[in-house]
């Protein structure tokens, strides 16, 4: 995969025309977007069916955790909106519910291990008996048990995650900062150069583009990073 098809743009924005406006400025720049609760809720669904129907391919970030008739009715209907990848929290039990769900599709599932903002002490303080890395292992490999496509975990994580799922399923990082870059509410983040060496296959930048004074040129800016990365 070049570096166009491994960038995940976070279209972390609250309206749909600025999201619009995002997609614009990125033109051919881009090809893949992130759409989370934020633009889900203020009518992202519909716009991301139009993204697909664009050509372009959307990851919809969704993060479902349910019973499982609910998971895969849910996954059923996310298969016919032509999304490329869908998150659920790494439970068992969900994971094989979409995994059934999604059967026979091009949906790529995603289980999440730990999000990127929590660490330690937030990791103990829901009620988990490990450290963050320990746990997102643990789900990493529950994950591949399942057949899911692929896992989402802090690039601090990749290279270990990699060694348990090996070389076919997705690791796809959030929490992506360009060197000087402000971290926000991330606590286990990584450049994005290091973030594919590490054994990241794709790489979700949110903030560092679309709030950057010049989305394009810093969209642009990262990708060259990337290259550099793929061809070291």
């Amino acid at each position: 995969m070049s570096a166009r098809d491994r960038l995940i743009v976070g279209l972390d924005v609250p309206t749909i025309a600025e999201a619009e406006k995002v997609v614009r400025t990125l033109g051919e720049t881009a090809l893949f977007y992130k759409i989370g609760y934020q633009l889900v809720f203020a009518g992202g669904l519909e716009f991301a069916r139009d993204l697909a129907r664009d050509g372009k391919k959307v990851f919809l970030d969704m993060k479902l955790l349910d019973i499982d008739n609910t998971v895969a009715k849910g996954v059923e209907n996310i298969v016919k909106m032509g999304m490329s990848m869908l998150t659920l929290h790494a439970y068992p039990k969900a994971m094989a519910a979409a995994v059934s769900a999604a059967r026979g599709s091009d949906l790529c599932l995603l289980g999440v291990t730990v999000l990127t903002s929590m660490d330690a002490k937030d990791v103990i303080d829901a009620g988990y008996e490990y450290d963050p890395h320990t746990l997102v292992l643990r789900r990493a490999e529950q994950a591949r048990i399942a057949g899911m496509g692929g896992v989402v975990c802090s690039a601090e994580e990749a290279k270990a995650v990699r060694k348990i799922v090996g070389p076919d399923m997705a690791i796809v990082t959030p929490g992506i900062r360009p060197a000087g870059a402000e971290l926000g509410d991330q606590k286990r983040v990584m450049t994005p150069a290091d973030a594919l060496k590490a054994g990241s296959s794709h790489l979700v930048v949110a903030r560092p583009i679309v709030k950057a004074d010049d989305p394009l040129a810093a969209a642009k800016a990262i990708l060259a990073e990337m290259d550099g990365a793929l061809q070291a």
